[in-house]
């Protein structure tokens, strides 16, 4: 059994928060179980300073810490979400092989700069 994880995300952004909620609608035994809990960085942006993460870092990409205190970000954050997830952990597995891990960054980062980008144009703050 793998750790709690809270996973801090922009409910700002219309495409995070969606994304969030579906994948809450599909985590509800493991939410129930507490296994991840999801949390808004607009309502707490100094939680992840002990890692030099501001809110801004969490506007960019995902955040997650797990119950051992390990920070992950972005891709890494996806794939140990999907771990978690009933029905979704060989999404997980798949992707946390070392190649599959280094390309899902590299799709990850350019996404997530080009919908930065455009929640920035937008004012989804």
């Amino acid at each position: 059994m793998r750790s709690r994880l809270v996973v801090w995300y922009n409910t700002k952004c219309p495409v995070c928060d969606g994304g969030i909620n579906w994948q809450r609608n599909r985590l509800v035994r493991a939410a129930r179980a507490g296994a991840i809990e999801f949390r808004d960085i607009n309502l707490e942006p100094a939680a992840l300073a002990r890692f030099g993460a501001g809110i801004e870092d969490v506007r960019r990409r995902l955040h997650a810490v797990d119950a051992e205190g390990r920070l992950f970000v972005g891709a890494d954050c996806a794939i140990e979400a999907w771990l978690r997830t009933p029905g979704d952990a060989w999404l997980g597995r798949l992707t946390g092989l070392p190649i599959a891990r280094q390309i899902a960054r590299f799709v990850y980062d350019r996404f997530a700069d080009v919908l930065y980008a455009w929640n920035r144009r937008k004012g989804h703050w």
